[in-house]
């Protein structure tokens, strides 16, 4: 806003004292002081208004205006409550500096002069913001990225004093101006964003947050697939797979037009969204074309062939191709018959390094999607060549073995995203996840897919709307628990269990929280009877009654298993 503006509202009651020829002058802020020097806490462009208390004597107007003409004040508005008059000593240092000169009046507060000016002036640096945007949305759409959403989110710090940050669903930070977001705050910002949406909360939606309030914006790309489950399904896929603009101020406090404006910013972060989901479909493709390879018995030669082929894409500035682990996810909705499509882009998002930022950070991660499942072919570091990869000190390992115990880990590819998928999954949707081990070559590749693919099965039999499995939960008799029938289970575990809860429900026995911990210390009685703070005779009375209900004998491995497995079919 200009200076000549104060004058042209009456409300504000102002009278020019000195400086007709400087109302052209642009006010980009507001400042009350009563200070000797406020310079320091002056950037230029400000109203001061000051209620005199700094004028000791006259010779003290001299040295206070040249320090404000000095730090590049718009003008200065002199308050008449506590002198009665504006000084002559002071009307006089002002048209010295050519600083110009406002009397309030001692009817006007203040605060209203503050408040109008705030008003003022954010209502044209969004008005402003609002063409610089439009202009880098047109050069987006046309040409070249021209800095990707950076540029946008360092505007609108620059010009509305606003820190924003775009979010991937998980949280993970793709841009943002300044300095980065507290250690988890993403990932919670992010939880928040997924529940209000899939609650049908309209946005934004207003997060408090560790005493800062957050508004949270989702950045919607047009044109998006509908899923199987028709619209309703299309929204709760659309809330897991969009960004979200997360924005450092209460949007409760602002009007229209500002809300506008964000909302423009995020469609101007969509596009970038657009153009980064386009260079993703190559390798998508690329892992779509292994894929089939794989699943379809292709000599090791020929799907070699296509692995190097596709390495240039899938590691930019790197040789040969490293060692391989395959990942296959699956989303599946309450009372729907086919898995949601949305596993690929979120199976796309884990395997991102959560405190990786930026755009980039996803480019050596390829995932197809066949029959329900989302299949992530991921490459692995090659082993140090001096040391032996089968470990039995011959170098001549073969290709079809695992890579050794490294690689991506189940558990610890959804610590990070856990809490953010589960609120997005709400009540009625399931994320299964499998890992295989690493692989060295074309010849491990179908062995991996499969062994994947177990790991996710295991991971489904588990409770919790998030779950995975990996390679190594494999070789273990747990395994075997998730394939046995839900008749098989309930009529083998009523057999063994059904007995001893209705004794433990007539007489308060607890027969079976004593074979539960008989069987967890291996049978050994002291141990046993220490855990239970039992004497043993009491324990031994005990067994001896679990004995007699169900004709077992706890002293013979075939039934100490077979009571071990019920339990945990149970």
């Amino acid at each position: 806003m200009r200076l000549r503006a104060l004058l042209e509202t009456d409300a504000l009651g102002l009278r020019l004292l000195g400086g007709q020829d400087e109302l052209d002058r642009t006010v980009r802020g507001v400042m009350t002081t009563d200070l000797r020097d406020p310079s320091r806490y002056l950037s230029g462009g400000e109203l001061v208004l000051t209620g005199l208390a700094w004028r000791r004597t006259p010779e003290d107007s001299e040295p206070f205006v040249r320090l404000l003409a000095g730090a590049g004040v718009a003008g200065l508005a002199a308050g008449e409550a506590e002198l009665g008059a504006i000084p002559d000593d002071l009307v006089g240092a002002c048209a010295r500096h050519r600083l110009p000169l406002f009397a309030v009046h001692e009817t006007v507060a203040f605060a209203s002069i503050t408040e109008y000016v705030v008003r003022q002036v954010s209502g044209e640096r969004a008005g402003d913001l609002a063409a610089v945007v439009d202009r880098h949305r047109r050069l987006m759409t046309s040409g070249p990225a021209g800095g990707g959403p950076e540029v946008v989110l360092d505007l609108l710090g620059t010009d509305l004093d606003m820190r924003a940050w775009v979010l991937s669903p998980t949280g993970r930070r793709i841009a943002g101006a300044g300095e980065p977001l507290s250690t988890g705050a993403g990932a919670a910002l992010a939880a928040e964003h997924l529940a209000a949406t899939r609650g049908g909360r309209r946005a934004p939606h207003r997060v408090a947050l560790g005493g800062t309030t957050y508004s949270l914006f989702p950045v919607r790309v047009p044109g998006h697939a509908a899923s199987p489950g028709g619209q309703a399904g299309e929204l709760r896929e659309r809330a897991l797979s969009d960004w979200l603009l997360a924005v450092e101020a209460d949007a409760g406090e602002w009007g229209a037009p500002r809300l506008d404006l964000l909302q423009g910013v995020t469609q101007l972060i969509a596009v970038e969204r657009d153009r980064r989901d386009a260079a993703r479909t190559v390798r998508r493709r690329l892992a779509q074309e292994i894929l089939e390879l794989v699943q379809s018995g292709a000599p090791p030669a020929e799907i070699a062939a296509r692995l190097r082929v596709a390495a240039p894409v899938l590691l930019p500035g790197r040789g040969a191709a490293p060692h391989w682990q395959i990942v296959v996810a699956r989303v599946d909705w309450d009372g729907e018959g086919e898995p949601g499509s949305v596993a690929q882009s979120l199976l796309e998002e884990i395997l991102v390094d959560p405190v990786a930022a930026g755009l980039e950070s996803g480019d050596r991660i390829a995932v197809a999607h066949t029959g329900g499942e989302a299949i992530a072919l991921v490459p692995m570091p090659a082993p140090d060549p001096t040391e032996d990869e089968d470990g039995d000190g011959d170098g001549d390992g073969e290709g079809t073995e695992a890579a050794g115990p490294g690689g991506l880990q189940a558990d610890v590819l959804l610590a990070a995203v856990r809490d953010p998928l589960t609120a997005g999954l709400a009540d009625d949707g399931r994320l299964t996840l499998g890992v295989s081990a690493p692989v060295r070559s074309a010849e491990g590749l179908r062995g991996a897919l499969e062994e994947a693919r177990h790991a996710r099965r295991v991971a489904a039999a588990r409770p919790g709307r998030v779950c995975a499995a990996g390679h190594h939960e494999l070789a273990s008799h747990v395994l075997l628990l998730p394939f046995v029938p839900d008749d098989v289970r309930r009529a083998f575990t009523a057999r063994l269990l059904d007995p001893l809860r209705d004794y433990d429900r007539r007489h308060r026995a607890e027969l079976v929280p004593t074979l539960e911990a008989f069987l967890d210390c291996d049978g050994s009685w002291t141990r046993c009877a220490a855990r239970l703070h039992l004497h043993v005779n009491t324990l031994r009375y005990r067994v001896g009654r679990i004995e007699q209900l169900t004709g077992r004998d706890l002293s013979r491995l075939e039934d100490k298993l077979d009571f071990f497995l019920a339990l945990r079919m149970s």
